[in-house]
This record gives structure tokens, C-alpha cells and sequence, in this order.
């Protein structure tokens, strides 16, 4: 496999941003991602939303495969064991979920695929490492307990790598919160890939916008 379990996760925690991503028309998924690519995010979270999400994603996938190998998508909102195979099955590198179901870890665990599991207290994250997910969603982000709750739980247990989704804001004031509190990456929806720029079909601006907030979060671990 191309996208390896240690491919993918290296990757996702080198850029620092997952783009979360989802819209019903095939044209506007490739040129979105793709975009997000150019701008240094190559991981992206692709949601299961929608109907016939997974036909989308298939037919998304497929297409990368053979034009841009080097995007990892991977799939998040699940919450079931037999979707997250479905996916698995449609070539998606990674799995996300708003929740922590053990069903869903020991598929992902079988077939050597990432699992970031959405979790909100530290028996959940204890739990989710237990069952092998090396990377932890915290969710939702701010609601949970934001900076200061990453800072809490990395005190006694600081092998823990957590990316946050809900809460984090593509700035630089946003970054140096959160990624100061010791997160490895966060995923970002539409505040980085806004509706209006994709309602103007601008891929240039959203590339630009991926970009300057790789940069920002590079800028950041740098010192």
C-alpha cells in the first residue's frame, strides 16, 4: 500500500491542518482537495454527509488514484464498524469519528489503517490508546475544554497526541493557543474552505488560504 499507516499518520501531523471537507458534487471535491494539496495539505478529511456519500467518495477516490496519488483521504462521521469498512474498502487512508467505538478500532486495527476516534475525558482517551489509536479527536474542540484541557490531560499521560476539531481557527492568535497547549495537528471546516469562495469556485484563495495556515502552524513549532 502506497499510504501506509505510518505514511499517513506522518504526514497528517507534518502539515499540522486537516482540511475537513464535504459537498455533493464530484467537480467541486476534486477541485477543493486538490486545491488544499497545491496548498501543503495533502491528508484530507473527506465526511460522510449526505445522501449516497459513499458513491461521492468512491468516485472521488478513484479519480486521485489515478491522477494524484499523492493525496491521502481519509473519512470522517463515522460511527459504525460496517461503514467505516465500506470506506476502508473504497480506498479511504484514514478513519475519523465523532465518537470512540472499540468495533470501529479493531477493524482499523486489522487492516493497519489510522483511527482517530472523537473522545471528551481522559477515561475516553485512555480507552481509545488502549485499543491502539495513536492520535485521539478531541471533540467538540472548544466545547470539551479547549487549550486548557489539552494542557491537563498531556500533564500526567504526555505520550498523548491530540487533534482537536471544533474551536481552532485558521490564525495565527487561533494556532499559537492551541498548538502552544500541545495538539499535533487540527482539523478545520469551513472557516478554511469558506462557502463563499466555494460558491465563487476560487481554488486559487482557498489554496492560498491552506497555505498561509500550513505556514502559520510551521512558523509556530519553529519558535
Amino acid at each position: 500500500m502506497r499510504h501506509d499507516r505510518l505514511t499517513v499518520l506522518t504526514a497528517l501531523e507534518s502539515q499540522g491542518v486537516v482540511p475537513v471537507f464535504y459537498h455533493p458534487q464530484p467537480e467541486v471535491c476534486l477541485n477543493v482537495i486538490r486545491a488544499c494539496a497545491r496548498g501543503g495539505a495533502p491528508v484530507v478529511e473527506f465526511t460522510n454527509r449526505g445522501d449516497f456519500a459513499h458513491d461521492l467518495f468512491t468516485e472521488v477516490a478513484r479519480e486521485f488514484a489515478r491522477t494524484d496519488p499523492d493525496i491521502i483521504l481519509g473519512i470522517g462521521s463515522i460511527v459504525d464498524a460496517p461503514t467505516a469498512a465500506l470506506f476502508i474498502a473504497s480506498a479511504a487512508r484514514f478513519i475519523v469519528s465523532p465518537a470512540l467505538n472499540p468495533e470501529v478500532a479493531r477493524l482499523c486495527n486489522r487492516r493497519m489503517i489510522p483511527y482517530a476516534p472523537g473522545c471528551g475525558s481522559v477515561t475516553e482517551i485512555s480507552t481509545a490508546q488502549e485499543l491502539g489509536c495513536e492520535i485521539v479527536k478531541l471533540f467538540p474542540g472548544a466545547s470539551v475544554g479547549g487549550p486548557d484541557f489539552v494542557k491537563a490531560v498531556l500533564g500526567p499521560m504526555p505520550w498523548t497526541k491530540i487533534m482537536p476539531t471544533g474551536g481552532v481557527d485558521p490564525d495565527p492568535a487561533s494556532i499559537a493557543k492551541w498548538f502552544g497547549s500541545g495538539i499535533v495537528a487540527a482539523g478545520m471546516g469551513s472557516k478554511l474552505i469558506t462557502d463563499a469562495a466555494i460558491q465563487a469556485q476560487d481554488w486559487a484563495g482557498i489554496e492560498a488560504s491552506v497555505r498561509q495556515t500550513v505556514d502559520a502552524i510551521a512558523a509556530f513549532r519553529a519558535g
